[in-house]
């Protein structure tokens, strides 16, 4: 998979890689995955492993979404779709693409084209009462 995205197959790339992609579509920062590599007796630094992250993303098997601007998630479905965010679990959900109907997106400045968008539709427990 590294290889067919033009990566090096690195020692750090492979690990990480298979804790991302074992379990299958998921959301994970940064810091939950430095975990998991930790508890699998995998010893590597966090900022290898935001470094990974953002190579795989640039080389489209992530894609990158920042909640609030404060938390960073990275999703291993890159494919277009949407998100609810779980507020007070900090959790994300994935929303089929086609469940959100975009009727009109702004023309962007000249010399840009829109590369991707991204809704979240933020959720919280229903207030009793």
């Amino acid at each position: 998979m590294l290889r067919e995205v033009g990566l090096r197959p690195t020692r750090q790339r492979l690990a990480l890689g298979w804790l991302l992609f074992a379990k299958g579509d998921r959301h994970i920062s940064a810091e939950i995955l430095h975990e998991e590599a930790i508890k699998a007796r995998f010893p590597v630094s966090l900022a290898t492993v935001y470094n990974t992250l953002h190579q795989f993303t640039e080389a489209g098997l992530l894609r990158e979404l920042a909640i609030d601007g404060s938390k960073t998630y990275f999703d291993t479905n890159p494919s277009d779709h949407h998100h609810f965010f779980l507020e007070g679990e900090n959790n994300l959900v994935d929303i089929p693409s086609a469940a959100v109907e975009m009727e009109r997106v702004p023309e962007p400045p000249e010399g840009y084209e829109v590369a991707r968008i991204d809704v979240v539709v933020r959720l919280r427990p229903k207030r009793r009462g």
